[in-house]
């Protein structure tokens, strides 16, 4: 059975979690990084030299780290030619380009701010990098709303895309941040929970 490394708390292990659901792939979890240790012991650091989460380990030994090549992995090896990672070269790319923007662009301001208001203790926040973060973050997910327009999920069908966005979503919507309306980003919030069991399940959880 496929083994997943990391803990339930980490955005990037919340995307594995949530392709294993829509995938139906079975899988065992192992709790890693964080407060429960184990990245740096030889036998991780020999699967993922980065001592980092999440990584897969197959039956047979072998192991991917990086959440977004895990991903591309587990499509391939369970279900090749699935529209959750298309085919088509244009429409591929379309996909994978939200992929990419997600951790060069969207990751910058996102991260600072969850750690700012969930694992920074209050009298220690330096509220205005946070307020400029927020700002940054408001920038980026007005280009989401945007794209949104006219569609239930980012590249059109529900894809890879919808699945490294929605950690940062959902953090988005439950940070206490002020926010200015963006309809098509609140419904398509709203979309993954009421459809998406494994976005309610792993992503759309207490911040922690």
């Amino acid at each position: 059975m496929l083994k997943i490394w990391g803990r339930t708390s980490s955005s990037n292990v919340m995307k594995v979690l949530w392709l294993c659901e829509e995938l139906s792939i079975e899988y065992e979890r192992i709790d890693a990084g964080g407060e429960y240790g184990r990245t740096r012991d030889p036998a991780y650091l020999a699967m993922n030299p980065n001592s980092l989460v999440p990584t897969i380990e197959e039956a047979d030994g072998y192991s991917v780290w990086e959440s977004h090549t895990i991903l591309r992995y587990l499509v391939a090896t369970r279900t090749p030619g699935d529209p959750i990672h298309p085919t088509a070269p244009r429409h591929r790319a379309d996909v994978e380009r939200w992929m990419d923007w997600q951790l060069a662009s969207l990751s910058g301001p996102m991260t600072p701010l969850f750690w700012t208001y969930v694992r920074t203790p209050e009298a220690q926040r330096d509220l205005a990098a946070a307020a400029k973060a927020r700002d940054a973050a408001e920038a980026l997910w007005q280009i989401v709303d945007r794209q949104l327009a006219g569609r239930d999920y980012v590249a059109g069908g529900f894809s890879l895309a919808d699945i490294v966005l929605g950690p940062y979503l959902h953090r988005w919507f439950a940070l206490p941040l002020q926010r200015p309306p963006m309809p098509n980003l609140e419904a398509w919030y709203e979309r993954l929970r009421e459809n998406h069991a494994g976005f309610a399940q792993h992503v759309a959880v207490p911040l922690a």
